[in-house]
């Protein structure tokens, strides 16, 4: 089986199997952190990858970017602070159990759940995505074309303020992935002059900024109200309080096998993402539970919803950046970002041309599963109160510093802490006015692919874009991304109409 080659390829690696276990420590410690999202700490982390080989590089950031979900839950829990936001939703059933004195069953039934949603993703990437890749090979550059424009019509409507913020996203970051040299005519575009844009906006600079400082410049000021004091935990009172029972794991189970089908259908659809899934999930869960009453108080069915839903989307949004090269989500572009850093193939052609690399990735992942199950389950609730003791007024600040100091490790070019601080700003404008990072980005690393398949579909044909309408596939594509604006469209006016009536 291809699984068992990625498995020797891993541990055949001592530097693998490292940074994958460290990569999932340093998810779970940044997820625990407030207002400090995967893609942030992706992003931070990126610069580092340049000095290691490809596999060790890419089993660190996606174990980072699957721990992080289940880090997240963990201040959610405990202090009524989301790490992330898709904990959101596991903050309120969470967050009542603490005042409980349950924190510890609730804290191990995010983590079985975590582990569990993440476990059956997994296994549908592994066994799914070659499947898939064998029909997308097929695709000529018409139809990456369409599917292109799809995910940016969905992604650009769904992740946006608004239908017309989210697509102006989508637009920037492909206006800007223009810059530099034109790969066929090697003319210069949009560098006025500038020797060093002749390559483009570098990568790092544009995520570090446009993640990370952004996040930095929003918080300025801010005081984070996840303390030691400010969880009211209560006192356990028997053992059965720190510790999920085997009854009610069973009661929980079918909720966790119906949530991480949920996650794991929402994590395939570009766009969507964690956040989508586990209110999703929690929403099914509380509208099928025979209990209805105990919901909003303290129920582990409702904490085993969010957390298998929210943790099945890591390993299905892999599936349609290796079978179309369209990135699921923000990690899955960051991942893209990184392989593309290691001249890793992006496409259904990867598991020809990077076989043993990504089915180590994909055996990386199980370990990451594995670690983060066993240091969360008995090791989380001592992490939360770790980090809630150290202000936000020393985190940020290294943050900052640190971003700087990558950037400038990476090219030693004082242009890039320059580039730096504009996309920082950018990024943080962005979130002022609705717009959406995470579809710039995703934009940004996608563009120079839609103008490569783009140019390969007119030197086919001479009939210009009426070659679309001789390609049934490619409008299907098109098909479906005007159909999700329409439905954007339609959602957006009908809200509008309900607060105008309030």
């Amino acid at each position: 089986m291809a699984i068992v080659d990625g498995l020797i390829a891993l541990f055949s690696s001592w530097q693998a199997v490292l940074f994958t276990i460290l990569g999932t420590l340093i998810g779970l410690i940044g997820g625990a952190v407030p207002g400090l999202s995967s893609g942030a700490m992706i992003s931070l982390l990126i610069p580092v990858t340049f000095y290691m080989g490809p596999l060790p590089a890419l089993a660190m950031i996606y174990a980072v970017s699957k721990s992080s979900d289940f880090g997240g839950s963990i201040p959610a829990i405990l202090f009524n602070t989301p790490g992330t936001p898709q904990a959101s939703a596991t903050q309120i059933e969470g967050f009542p159990l603490t005042q409980q004195g349950k924190q510890g069953k609730a804290l191990r039934t995010a983590v079985i759940a975590s582990a569990q949603g993440d476990f059956f993703s997994e296994l549908l990437l592994i066994f799914g995505a070659s499947f898939l890749a064998v029909y997308a090979a097929r695709l000529g550059p018409p139809e990456f074309v369409a599917v292109y424009l799809c995910a940016f019509i969905v992604i650009g409507s769904l992740l946006g303020k608004s239908l017309i913020t989210g697509m102006l996203s989508v637009i920037l970051g492909l206006i800007l992935s223009l810059v530099g040299t034109d790969p066929i005519t090697a003319g210069e575009r949009f560098t006025f002059g500038n020797f060093h844009l002749l390559d483009g906006f570098g990568l790092v600079p544009v995520l570090l900024g446009v993640f990370v400082l952004s996040e930095v410049f929003e918080k300025v000021g801010e005081r984070f109200s996840a303390n030691a004091s400010a969880a009211i935990a209560g006192t356990p009172k028997s053992r059965d309080d720190s510790r999920l029972t085997w009854p009610e794991y069973k009661r929980i189970f079918p909720t966790i096998c119906r949530s991480q089908v949920i996650g794991s259908g929402v994590g395939i659809l570009p766009g969507l993402g964690s956040v989508v899934a586990s209110f999703v999930a929690y929403s099914e869960a509380k509208r099928t539970s025979k209990t209805p009453e105990t919901w909003g108080k303290g129920e582990i069915e409702g904490i085993a919803a969010a957390e298998a839903s929210n943790n099945a989307t890591s390993g299905s949004n892999l599936i349609p950046l290796l079978t179309l090269g369209i990135p699921g989500s923000t990690s899955a572009a960051l991942l893209a970002g990184v392989m593309l850093i290691h001249g890793v193939e992006i496409g259904p052609r990867v598991f020809q041309t990077s076989y043993e690399l990504i089915y180590g990735l994909f055996a990386a992942g199980l370990l990451c599963i594995l670690t983060y199950l066993v240091v969360g389950y008995w090791g989380a609730a001592h992490l939360g109160r770790m980090i809630a003791k150290i202000p936000a007024q020393v985190v940020y600040p290294i943050i900052f510093l640190t971003c700087y100091i990558a950037v400038y490790a990476t090219e030693q070019e004082v242009f890039d802490m320059v580039l730096i601080t504009i996309f920082g700003l950018l990024g943080f404008l962005m979130k002022k006015i609705g717009m959406s990072p995470p579809a710039f980005i995703i934009a940004f690393i996608l563009g120079p692919g839609l103008e490569e398949t783009l140019r390969q579909t007119f030197l086919l044909s001479d009939d210009g874009l009426l070659f679309f309408l001789q390609r049934p596939v490619a409008l299907v594509f098109f098909g479906l991304g005007a159909i999700a604006l329409i439905l954007r469209a339609r959602t957006q006016v009908r809200n509008s109409r309900k607060e105008r009536a309030a």
